[in-house]
């Protein structure tokens, strides 16, 4: 039986990873690979803002989960003190005696191999299987893998295949500027923004396509509109864009859940809730859209509170809280009567069109006999103080 074991610190793990190991597997009829995550690796210090070994293990199983032949194992997550590679290989050849070993590694792993902890022991088990990730490195691969034939009886094998070019240093780079899905993938690219790792900043046509997956087709309408408009006003009075277009794209990502549901996420996140709010859909997905907003988009305070309150209104709104919440209700697609007067003064008075759209929500939840939320009551009181002052 030919095993493969794919080792390194996956910070992160990338589809050139997973198209490396499937490349290998088939060019040498590897039946098994095992992804082995390093927890302190002994050659390089991990930078900072590293996930943790669970956190790039957790990643690595979501990348190779595809693949039945390939196991993400946590041989040296559970090793204390550094992972040295030759430890891990006498695991498995005890747990697989009569395998071949194939152990994969980068082009300058592969020409540092006599360099590492017990280095003649590791050779002698294992078959080198090195990737090229130049043109200019194969005929150093072939000499290096000559010394190593003659020396130690072994044959490394070199592996071609179509390289995702991109490097962990430059991808934690891109992560952190909006870019990346296309090295990741959906599902490790998801995990990443769900817990923060790399300092992610959200892909925005990512975004936009998670949350459009959640909503009926005239809602994504809306949502649109309130982008568009909330970017708008973004500009216009001083508040970050891309805040600003968080918001606005996720405010709703709730909105189309039932009653029943929406309860059940509140109750998830520890969500306090008063009487009224439990009795209403349309105060309650404020409350549920901001909880999901940060759990799996894992935004920031600013843009929570704005999702949170962009249906209320609350005493001392932020810029970006007043910005959602106009956005909301002027948006394109909207169409009441007093929507071009509101439109206008957005535009001139910031504060006047926020009172003006809770004193029209006042006047309307009074005329179908039904009660305002104390919190937009509140805001009415403190933004007329604020005009006033």
């Amino acid at each position: 039986m030919k095993i493969g074991i794919f080792g390194g610190t996956f910070n992160p793990p990338h589809l050139g990873h997973l198209k490396a190991a499937q490349a290998a597997m088939e060019s040498l009829g590897i039946q098994r690979l095992f992804v082995i995550p390093t927890s302190i690796p002994p050659h390089k210090k991990l930078p900072g803002g590293t996930p943790a070994p669970e956190d790039r293990y957790r990643m690595a199983q979501l990348l190779f989960a595809g693949d039945t032949r390939i196991s993400v194992l946590d041989i040296e997550i559970c090793r204390s003190g550094p992972s040295y590679t030759v430890d891990t290989v006498l695991t498995i050849k005890r747990r697989y005696p009569d395998a071949e070993i194939y152990l994969f590694m980068g082009t300058d792993m592969f020409l540092s191999l006599e360099t590492w902890h017990r280095a003649e022991e590791l050779i002698r088990m294992i078959t080198p299987t090195v990737f090229a990730r130049a043109a200019g490195q194969r005929s150093a691969i072939l000499d290096y893998a000559s010394r190593l034939q003659e020396k130690y009886g072994v044959t490394p094998c070199l592996v071609d295949y179509d390289l995702v070019e991109t490097s962990s240093t430059s991808l934690r780079e891109a992560l952190a500027d909006r870019q990346g899905v296309e090295f990741v993938g959906d599902v490790v690219y998801r995990e990443i923004v769900r817990r923060g790792h790399y300092g992610v900043r959200r892909n925005l046509p990512w975004l936009r396509e998670q949350a459009y997956a959640m909503l009926k087709p005239k809602r994504v309408l809306h949502v649109q509109g309130t982008e568009a408009e909330a970017v708008r006003l973004a500009v216009c009075w001083g508040v970050p864009e891309d805040l600003a277009r968080e918001a606005a794209i996720l405010h709703d990502i709730t909105k189309n859940l039932d009653q029943k549901l929406q309860l059940q996420i509140c109750e998830k996140y520890g969500t306090i809730l008063d009487h009224l709010t439990k009795e209403s859909k349309k105060l309650l997905h404020a409350k549920t859209g901001a909880e999901i907003a940060r759990a799996e988009f894992s935004v920031c305070d600013a843009v929570y509170e704005a999702i949170a309150y962009h249906t209320t209104g609350r005493a001392g709104m932020t810029c970006l809280d007043k910005v959602l919440y106009i956005a909301d209700f002027i948006e394109p697609n909207r169409d009441f009567p007093e929507v071009h007067a509101l439109r206008e003064l957005a535009y001139t008075d910031l504060d006047r069109a926020v009172l003006y759209g809770l004193e029209l929500t006042l006047a309307e939840l009074e005329a179908r006999k039904e009660t305002p939320h104390p919190d937009t009551r509140a805001a009415i009181q403190w933004i007329c103080a604020e005009i006033e002052g």
